[in-house]
């Protein structure tokens, strides 16, 4: 993509309300747009960034067998006055009426509109387990929005439910989706701790949540040092192992329990990202869904739910991966894995030069963003360092009369002078 054909509205200064680094670089970078307090518009540059977190995603759901599904973000009260939640809810939930006057709500969760949907359809055992997700928008009132898309009220997520038999298949379920969480985190370059969690609006008797480490976290959390070894790559992943070592969120610490002696007792700010549920039969009990068994009588569904907060994500992988001059993309999740910059846009053979390699990566299938605007060179580095392109490709009358462009990895600064066809076979794989 040509920056000058691109929508990419950076700003120079920081808006006065952004107070968190990842809020900061989002606006800057052109990334969103705020509309109203915690509901925001994703613009190019931020949008192929949900939409690459989104994929991965959905790829290790289907790979664990997870069926994706799309259900409404407006939702009948009925439901909810059903399972009882309606008005236990609280504020958070945006309630209206429609022209018939029937009770409708803006979807916060949706574990009554799935049960409705597997109840409808669903009559036997033979169809169970079943896992289904979907990835779409909710919305929670939240009385303080704040931090950008890390807690604003409209958000973009990943929700999944699942049905079974017996309370013990569910328990497979819900530690194989615990394995799952780790293998979406960590291809996106994140690092996550599993901490037992309290389960809130949503219930249930046993939950996790999926925290990043950072120094804006909203959660302390508390676990073993031993699961730094994990996190470092020190030891291999090994999920037995990690659901074993002492981990907790602040809301299910308790001190004088506590199995970790102090020595070993890490306390850091996480960022939750996911969390995880095994409901039972909440939700199955209060709206009766019931399958055939074995032997013909009927069963009680058991059920697990599963939610990742896909808006969320981005603004956490920022917070964990960039520096002084801007954002420092995984390349996984990376908007444009190359940002291409002509220092000399109008010279003849700059122009050439920039235009072949740029037409060589894009044929390759490698996301380019060319800066072929008149810009100044060093508005041009600062631009594309804040964008945070994997890599950055220096095209120069210098270089090009020797016969090299440099290359810039983005995440440890490195630069080296190359031939063009080094560099193309260095990107191209």
């Amino acid at each position: 993509m040509r920056i000058s054909q691109f929508f990419l509205p950076l700003l120079k200064e920081t808006p006065a309300e952004a107070q968190i680094v990842s809020h900061r670089l989002m606006l800057r970078a052109g990334m969103v747009k705020l509309q109203a307090a915690g509901i925001y518009s994703w613009l190019p540059l931020g949008l192929r960034v949900l939409q690459k977190v989104e994929n991965i995603v959905a790829d290790e759901l289907d790979k664990a067998g997870c069926l994706r599904i799309l259900m409404p973000t407006l939702q009948s009260a009925d439901l909810w006055k059903e399972s009882g939640r309606y008005d236990a809810y609280g504020e958070e939930m945006l309630r209206f009426k429609d022209r018939s006057e029937r009770d409708l709500l803006y979807s916060p969760t949706c574990e009554e509109v799935v049960t409705d949907i597997f109840r409808s359809h669903v009559r036997s055992y033979k169809s169970l387990p079943l896992n289904l997700y979907q990835i779409n928008w909710k919305f929670r009132d939240e009385i303080r929005p704040r931090f950008g898309v890390m807690r604003g009220r409209e958000f973009f997520m990943k929700d999944a439910y699942s049905f079974h038999s017996d309370i013990e298949d569910a328990k497979r379920e819900y530690y194989k989706m615990y394995e799952t969480y780790h293998r979406i985190f960590a291809r996106m370059g994140l690092v996550t701790i599993a901490v037992h969690a309290g389960s809130g609006p949503i219930g249930g008797d046993l939950s996790h949540e999926f925290q990043v480490l950072a120094e804006t976290g909203e959660s302390q959390v508390y676990y073993d040092a031993e699961i730094d070894d994990f996190r470092s790559g020190k030891v291999a992943f090994d999920s037995e192992k990690l659901r074993s070592l002492y981990a907790a969120a602040d809301d299910m610490y308790v001190a004088e329990k506590c199995p970790v002696p102090k020595d070993r007792l890490r306390i850091a700010r996480g960022i939750e990202v996911g969390q995880i549920f095994l409901l039972g039969r909440k939700y199955s009990d209060a709206m009766k869904v019931d399958v055939a068994g074995q032997d013909g009588q009927p069963v009680r569904v058991e059920m697990g739910t599963y939610g990742i907060g896909v808006s969320r994500l981005v603004g956490a992988i920022i917070e964990a991966s960039h520096d002084e001059n801007g954002v420092v993309w995984p390349d996984a999740v990376a908007p444009f894995r190359v940002g291409l910059i002509n220092v000399r846009a109008g010279d003849t053979a700059c122009d050439k030069t920039a235009d072949s390699i740029y037409a060589k990566l894009t044929a390759a299938g490698v996301e380019t963003l060319y800066d072929d605007t008149s810009e100044s060179a060093g508005k041009k580095f600062s631009s594309m360092d804040l964008i945070g392109t994997p890599w950055q490709i220096v095209v120069g009358p210098k270089g090009v009369a020797a016969g090299t462009v440099e290359l810039k990895n983005r995440r440890t600064g490195e630069k080296m002078e190359m031939s063009t066809e080094a560099v193309l076979g260095k990107l191209i794989k």
